[in-house]
């Protein structure tokens, strides 16, 4: 099945920096990653990308997955109960679907070193409201709590994630709105680069940034950084 073309770029992605650390600290994987993700794929279309959904074939444009009507049900109940909240439903009416970032000069520190990855760097953003100078990133979860939602947003380096893309684009705001499939619930949590430090929202910005910083320093060490001393 053809490739998502934005994924073929040579630019560095959080999702590159997820493989480097996955390769670094390998781990046991939890449930049906395949799976999960092409759920999460069709959940995200469903609301940013309809038209790359195939309701007869039950099938998502460049995702190699078989789904069942169950799960397209499911992604539907998920995509009906986003529209509901209203917080949300502002949002995605605000909001730019799928845009794409790209940073050739994006300055990364560590520990004092300041460098810059030479593919340069890139992000795709769920929802992105330039207008609000906020963006968004869409889940789905088998929490069926906030809290629950927290700690996956914590292992799976959620929070990581958000502040690259923030700090790519340079907007303040940034929400994590998890969809529970299990009961349907809207989870939010938010970040915020410019909010007091003693503030959850500047905190878990603070700590996505210290997350990606290391592991970019890494890749840096990696691949970048050979090149200057081959």
């Amino acid at each position: 099945m053809p490739q998502d073309p934005y994924f073929g770029r040579p630019e560095i992605s959080n999702s590159d920096l997820s493989a480097l650390k996955n390769l670094l600290y390998p781990r046991e994987e939890i449930g049906n990653k395949e799976r999960a993700y092409a759920n999460g794929t069709l959940l995200d279309n469903m609301i940013t990308e309809i038209e790359k959904v195939d309701f007869y074939r039950l099938r998502v444009q460049y995702c190699d997955y078989q789904f069942t009507q169950e799960e397209f049900d499911t992604a539907a109940a998920m995509k009906k109960a986003f529209l509901k909240d209203p917080f949300c439903k502002m949002l995605n009416d605000a909001s730019d679907y799928q845009a794409i970032t790209m940073n050739y000069n994006f300055d990364i520190e560590y520990n004092g070193f300041q460098f810059q990855l030479s593919a340069g760097v890139r992000c795709k953003w769920d929802l992105l409201a330039r207008g609000f100078k906020m963006g968004g990133d869409i889940k789905s979860t088998t929490a069926q709590t906030l809290k629950q939602f927290y700690a996956a947003c914590h292992l799976f380096d959620y929070f990581r994630s958000r502040a690259w893309y923030m700090d790519l684009e340079g907007i303040d705001k940034d929400v994590l709105i998890g969809i529970s499939k299990v009961n349907k619930q809207v989870f939010k949590i938010f970040l915020d680069r410019k909010a007091p430090l003693n503030t959850e929202a500047r905190q878990l910005y603070e700590l996505g940034k210290a997350q990606y910083q290391e592991l970019a320093f890494k890749y840096w060490m990696l691949f970048d950084g050979l090149k200057l001393t081959a």
